[in-house]
């Protein structure tokens, strides 16, 4: 596997909020601008037997299964898009009682990881960078009420 992209941020919400939070993955729309739906398979709570569909706002999809579930720790899931593997791992650690570190670590493999990979971390990356502060604002809004 080939690190493409880790991005590590702090929410000011408790670890246990900050899972809840993220677990909504249909919910991922309203602040990630790049995805216009998430589909889970079972319904419900994110779980280790969860599979998924992402459908993009430029009309290409990823599908996902889980492939780790560490609640409250982790949860990572992996899935063929353009021609690579792509796992994506979301950890999360608590800073005290009131705040989390989250990291993400998107990984690739496969034939053509070394030529495809950095471009696929350039477009993601960008998507990331403007999806981060507003998934900040959300987390950290919904505590307040």
């Amino acid at each position: 596997m080939i690190e493409l992209l880790r991005r590590e941020f702090t929410v000011r919400v408790p670890l246990d909020h900050a899972w809840k939070e993220l677990a909504r993955i249909e919910d991922w729309p309203l602040w990630a601008a790049h995805i216009r739906a998430v589909i889970v398979t079972p319904p419900g709570p994110l779980g280790p037997a969860s599979t998924g569909k992402i459908l993009l706002t430029n009309r290409m999809r990823s599908t996902f299964r889980m492939c780790d579930f560490n609640p409250p720790r982790n949860w990572a899931w992996e899935g063929p898009f353009l021609g690579l593997t792509v796992r994506y791992d979301h950890r999360f650690d608590a800073v005290g009682t009131t705040a989390t570190r989250l990291t993400w670590v998107v990984e690739g493999h496969g034939r053509f990881v070394r030529l495809l990979g950095p471009m696929f971390a350039r477009v993601y990356t960008r998507n990331v960078d403007r999806a981060v502060p507003r998934l900040i604002c959300r987390m950290e809004s919904s505590l307040r009420g």
